[in-house]
């Protein structure tokens, strides 16, 4: 590519439009596309048995940048998100103000809506996803790139539909959620999905998507009351349990050229995580893997992780992972993101030139494929 690209982000969001699925979904499933519907006083979108609120306790929270600091209006609601997650004209504006040259750009909606058990209906909606946010960053192609949502209840479908949007829709990566209802990662049934990455070049990206009780989350149903604990737990010990999936178990070292992205869920506890996978495969009364190389070895060739821009723990493992295999994210327009001044608070590090150009580029260039 002719671009030349300093700073990227890693993990941003779209405001899907809530007609998108009636409008892009293929006819057969047009009658069991999400719907907005209003019932005791609230505003909710609903599809088959799942239904989540608009409102500012929910779905709301999406687009509310900024409520890390000063949260968010009673009366906020999903429609009335940053411009940007809905218009790329509006967001690109955005992203120059933090002098941001390119966005690889997650759902918000649809990562809730691959909880559904229909297989079938779920691959539709993905689809339908898929198609709309490949337009969305159609107007700035060479600096808005989305990444695909593929179903999880099915491996054939998630397949089909990767190859779909690697082909078709010519997108870079691809998102499956850590908490699979269906077998652990290194199952033999997922091996197609693999083997259709490394083929397509294609990355995969792990994001979670709120603690739902349907999704198998551990630790959730013990701290169901505290929001803050439950988004702790939901998103970082489930990368936990996906990492010793594709590490200690072997979809890595089986598979030398598949990428893996670990986001949105911090990135200072991978150090002493891969230091216990090492140390127990160097333990002769632990070591029950065939791995050909240890599991911190397999990450360094295989895989990357997303560290938010005020983690302290960030300079250190730069050193320790190297800055290439970093990845740095706003999560814009999200409540929780870091908008305006995500780079800034990384070009103002004590790092040298090279690790921060590194981080802030180099690793997302490396996993996405972006040269």
């Amino acid at each position: 590519m002719s671009r030349v690209y300093d700073i990227i982000d890693a993990d941003s969001h779209v405001l899907e439009p809530l007609s998108i699925w009636s409008e892009y979904i293929d006819p057969a499933f047009r009658d069991r596309a999400p719907k907005v519907v209003t019932e005791d006083g609230g505003r909710f979108l609903r599809v088959d048995e799942l239904s989540f609120d608009l409102g500012s306790s929910g779905l709301g929270r999406g687009g509310a940048i900024g409520a890390r600091d000063e949260g968010i209006e009673e009366e906020f609601t999903y429609e009335m998100g940053r411009a940007g997650g809905f218009d790329p004209h509006a967001r690109v504006v955005d992203m120059d103000l933090d002098n941001i040259d390119a966005s690889f750009i997650y759902p918000t909606v649809g990562l809730k809506l691959v909880s559904l058990e229909d297989a079938e209906l779920t691959a539709a909606l993905c689809r339908a996803l898929n198609r709309w946010l490949a337009e969305y960053c159609s107007a700035y192609p060479d600096r808005m790139f989305g990444v695909a949502l593929l179903p999880m209840q099915s491996v054939e479908l998630a397949r089909q539909e990767l190859e779909f949007a690697r082909n078709e829709l010519n997108m870079r990566a691809a998102i499956l959620r850590p908490n699979s209802a269906q077998a652990l990662f290194h199952h033999p049934e997922w091996e197609p999905l693999w083997d259709a990455a490394e083929d397509q070049d294609i990355a995969i990206a792990l994001h979670e998507g709120g603690a739902r009780a349907a999704t198998h989350q551990p630790g959730v149903e013990r701290f169901f009351t505290s929001p803050g604990a439950r988004h702790s737990i939901s998103h970082t010990v489930e990368m936990m349990i996906a990492s010793l999936s594709l590490l200690w178990h072997g979809v890595c070292d089986r598979h030398p050229k598949i990428r893996f992205g670990f986001m949105e869920s911090g990135g200072g506890w991978i150090a002493g995580w891969l230091d216990r996978m090492d140390r127990h495969y160097g333990d002769k009364e632990m070591h029950d893997t065939g791995l050909s190389m240890p599991p911190s070895e397999l990450f360094r060739r295989n895989c990357w992780i997303s560290f938010e821009p005020v983690e302290q723990s960030l300079t250190p493992l730069a050193d320790y992972l190297g800055p290439t295999k970093i990845l740095w994210a706003t999560d814009y327009p999200h409540s929780d993101g870091f908008f305006p001044g995500a780079p800034k608070l990384i070009q103002d590090r004590p790092l040298s030139p090279e690790t921060k150009a590194g981080i802030l580029a180099g690793g997302a260039m490396a996993f996405y494929g972006l040269s």
